[in-house]
This record gives structure tokens, sequence and C-alpha cells, in this order.
């Protein structure tokens, strides 16, 4: 019935407890997840967890706060892009929240990996999962230098103003909401996801990272991606089984999961 979109379930928070997480997303009606990869060095692991169970999916990149890790070409991205259950490229994007004492000229590598990620991705043909913070517009430049557009993906965990929304919109890339659309300070995140249409929604925990409310602050599972779908009902006035239908038939076709 709902489909988290993105989780990192080989974080050593999840990656233990497993067994109980497989139970835990049976028992809630969450019936698929796309377990997210955000370095080379992971990547093994993470695609080896999908390879083993029917439910899962996964992605292969390295996430843009990730420094000192392997920096893979386009040639190697494709060719592991290309393994069996292998769905999206990303976690990839820009991340100028902790700049420190760089200046966003000093982020010229970001911008170049976000670049080698849209190049595979249209080699393969298949999304992106993008992530952004503090980095909107020079994120959405990226993309459209790129052609990121004749591929499409994600924005997820979107946290952005509806202007960023539009921009994600227009080059044909999907919005994805987590627990964060429960929090009570996320006023203007709730006018966002009633503007953005549900055809181009998805849900996800980004666990264990966001738990939704009652359970914010506690460790996030897959199996609480329903209220992440019971918030985008109640702000857009639609019955929960009609969103966690139209999400999950947005995700599988994003992601081709057949």
């Amino acid at each position: 019935m709902y489909i988290d979109t993105h989780c990192h379930l080989t974080f050593p928070e999840l990656q233990a407890r497993w067994p109980e997480i497989q139970r835990d997303m049976a028992a809630a009606q969450v019936t698929r997840a796309i377990a997210i990869c955000t370095t080379i060095e992971e990547f093994d692991t993470v695609h080896a967890l999908a390879a083993a169970h029917p439910q899962l999916w996964c992605t292969v990149g390295v996430h843009p706060d990730n420094e000192d890790v392997h920096e893979p070409d386009v040639a190697e991205l494709v060719a592991l892009g290309r393994r069996d259950k292998v769905v999206a490229v990303g976690e990839c994007g820009l991340d100028y929240y902790r700049l420190g004492t760089r200046t966003v000229a000093d982020m010229a590598w970001q911008r170049e990996r976000l670049r080698v990620h849209v190049r595979a991705a249209r080699v393969l043909g298949k999304p992106l999962v993008i992530h952004t913070r503090s980095s909107s517009a020079d994120t959405l430049d990226v993309l459209r230098e790129e052609g990121a557009d004749a591929v499409g993906g994600v924005f997820h965990c979107f946290t952005e103003t509806a202007e960023v929304a539009r921009g994600a919109l227009a080059m044909g890339f999907h919005i994805s909401f987590s627990g964060i659309l429960t929090f009570k300070n996320a006023v203007e995140l709730r006018e966002v996801a009633r503007e953005v249409p549900l055809e181009r929604c998805l849900i996800e925990t980004d666990s264990p990272y966001l738990a939704p409310a009652p359970h914010r602050g506690k460790l996030n599972t897959p199996a609480l991606v329903p209220l992440v779908a019971a918030e985008l009902a109640r702000i857009k006035g639609l019955d929960v089984e009609e969103v966690a239908r139209v999400t999950g038939d947005n995700a599988t076709r994003l992601f081709r999961l057949g």
C-alpha cells in the first residue's frame, strides 16, 4: 500500500535491526522501499540488501556532504547503475549548509560531482535522487545545464520554497515529502505540499532520521512512512488510501519498479 522512496537501511542504526524492520513494514502495509546509497564504498552492501529482498530496490551515488571518499567517474557510475535492482542515480546534489570558513566558490568539487552524476543518469536513462540544502539555486542551475530534464527524478526530503518546487517540477522532477511535513514548525512546507500536484508527489522516511510526529526525535524506520502519507492527505483534503495509491503509482512509474 505504501512505498518508502528514500531510506538508509545499511546505516548502523538500522542494519542490525533488518528482521524487525521487515516485520514492522509488513504490519504497516509498507510493501516496497528504496535503499539509498551515499558512497561508493557502501554500494556493495546496499546493493546486496536490495538483491536479497524482493520488496527492496537501491540507488548508486555519492552524497554531497561526503568528503574524502572514492570519487566515481561517469563510467563507474554507469557500470554500477546497470546492475539488477539499481533504479536511480544518487543520492547526489549540493549542500552548502556546513560551509564553515569556505565559500560557495570553494564548493566547485560538489558541483562537478553533481554534473558527473547527471551525466551518468542520462547514459543510463535512470532518474536522479537529488539532495539540496542551502544551495537550491545552484542545484537547479546545474541540473538545467546538464540536461537533467531528460531523465527527471526526485528532490528528496523537500524543505525548499514553492519557487524551488516549481523549478524542479518544470524539469520533470517529483517532490518527495518526509516526516518533516508533520513537524509543528513546518508551516511553509505544508503550503508547498498543498501546491504540488499529487501526481508529482512521493513519500519517504529518510530513516533512520527525521521520524514523523508523534515519534519525532526517535529512531525512524520505513514502517513510519504511513504517517507522512496521512499528513499529506490531511493537507490536501484526501483519503489516506488515495494518497498511498497515487504516491505508490508515482514511485512505481518513476523508478520502474515493475
